[in-house]
């Protein structure tokens, strides 16, 4: 069960809380009922909760953290509002965050034993195996990615999808000025520019893009 840091505002205070707890119960009846893992999972949970500079803190950042330390501290017993009842529990399904900055989070929401940290550093087999997956489709064997690897032996995961952007745009560039006549916009005529749209709205004589 996923949600983001986008979902952890909302313009009715207690909104964003409610649907942590909702999303949490929501992954143990998936134990319950279907004998399966299950966990829920935020992503980026530094970007919705995070204290940046001097941004405002809303009721909605301290009902969120409340409820996740809540859940933390308690994690059989969640309730949306109805009732306690001391013989209901829930099945216990770990929560899963991820960020990039956990220290602009609630200082006791980290602390340890109430969540176990990991940095994220891939080994060089981890860091192959998911350049492969990620040109795979361009017809790039393993081999071609440990040679990219290789020239590149400092650089993080996102510089080799921005290679891989960089080529892409450059061929649809070169389309374009092909199309146009001019890689200068100032030159562009109407005539051109209606023949890129009509090109673009009906599909035809696209960039072979390989």
């Amino acid at each position: 069960i996923v949600m983001s840091a986008g979902e952890l505002e909302h313009e009715w205070a207690g909104t964003p809380g409610r649907l942590i707890r909702e999303r949490y119960r929501k992954a143990s009846e998936v134990v319950r009922n279907q004998g399966r893992l299950s966990c829920l999972m935020i992503n980026d949970l530094d970007a919705g909760i995070g204290r940046f500079g001097d941004t405002q803190v809303t009721v909605n950042n301290q009902m969120v953290v409340g409820t996740l330390m809540n859940i933390c501290d308690d994690p059989k017993r969640v309730s949306l509002g109805e009732e306690w009842r001391e013989d209901v529990e829930l099945h216990r399904v770990p929560i899963i965050v991820t960020g990039n900055d956990f220290s602009r989070l609630y200082a006791p929401l980290v602390r340890d034993g109430r969540m176990q940290k990991f940095y994220w550093s891939p080994s060089q087999d981890d860091t192959l195996n998911i350049l492969h997956a990620m040109y795979k489709d361009d017809g790039l064997s393993l081999d071609d990615m440990r040679t990219l690897l290789t020239s590149f032996p400092a650089q993080p995961l996102d510089f080799f999808g921005a290679i891989r952007a960089a080529v892409y745009d450059d061929q649809i560039k070169d389309w374009v000025s092909e199309v146009m006549a001019s890689s200068d916009p100032e030159d562009w005529e109407p005539r051109h520019v209606k023949e890129l749209t009509r090109r673009l709205l009906h599909k035809e004589n696209l960039p072979d893009v390989d």
